[in-house]
């Protein structure tokens, strides 16, 4: 019986930490051959493009970091711990990744999707996906917040999306400035946004 090749796999791994670490457009096919320890010739058997290759990654990165959402925002948690155990794991991921690649590196979806995304239909379309997938778990937050009286009434998807706006700004100054300070409080500044009556939060 034949062996069974990883290629693919080791592509889309070296695709997604080349392109959160550097950018699409200095990252050529050959870097990520070379990353994944696979000749270029088998690239072009599971991949038809680097754009083919960047969309079938995200969907594999998003594979694992999706159960993970999943636990971050379990129903069965307060509404604000939800969110928390988001801004806390943004944290300690960012902190991993300047470890592995010496600076912070900020989203990769928010990078990608800023530098290739009004250029590259298939990843402009696969990354608005992703986001969108990650909003719904702010809205079942967010309203049910409101519900429990801890986060102010009002228009659920413009407080959905200022607030994440709010956060993803904060996390794209942390990789600008490279300074992974910035976020240290990110929960904090996100529940102040939001406007969290912290006394209903605690009862």
């Amino acid at each position: 019986m034949g062996r069974t090749s990883n290629a693919d796999q080791r592509m889309m791994d070296a695709a997604i930490f080349l392109l959160w670490g550097e950018s699409y457009g200095s990252v050529t096919v050959d870097d990520i051959c070379r990353k994944a320890d696979v000749r270029k010739g088998s690239f072009y058997y599971f991949f038809d493009s680097k754009s083919d290759l960047a969309v079938k990654a995200l969907g594999r990165m998003w594979q694992n970091y999706r159960s993970q959402l999943e636990e971050m925002f379990a129903p069965n948690l307060p509404p604000i711990e939800r969110i928390q155990n988001y801004c806390h794991n943004t944290y300690a991921m960012q902190a991993d990744m300047r470890e592995e690649h010496g600076r912070v590196l900020g989203c990769v979806l928010c990078a990608l999707g800023s530098e290739i995304g009004s250029r590259d239909d298939a990843i402009r379309d696969k990354i608005r996906s992703l986001m969108e997938d990650i909003r719904s778990f702010w809205v079942q937050a967010i309203a049910d917040g409101q519900a429990e009286g801890i986060i102010p009434a009002g228009d659920v998807a413009l407080k959905v999306r200022c607030t994440m706006a709010f956060f993803e700004g904060l996390v794209a100054q942390a990789r600008l400035h490279n300074d992974l300070s910035r976020i240290a409080d990110l929960a904090d500044q996100v529940c102040l946004h939001l406007r969290v009556n912290e006394r209903v939060a605690a009862a």
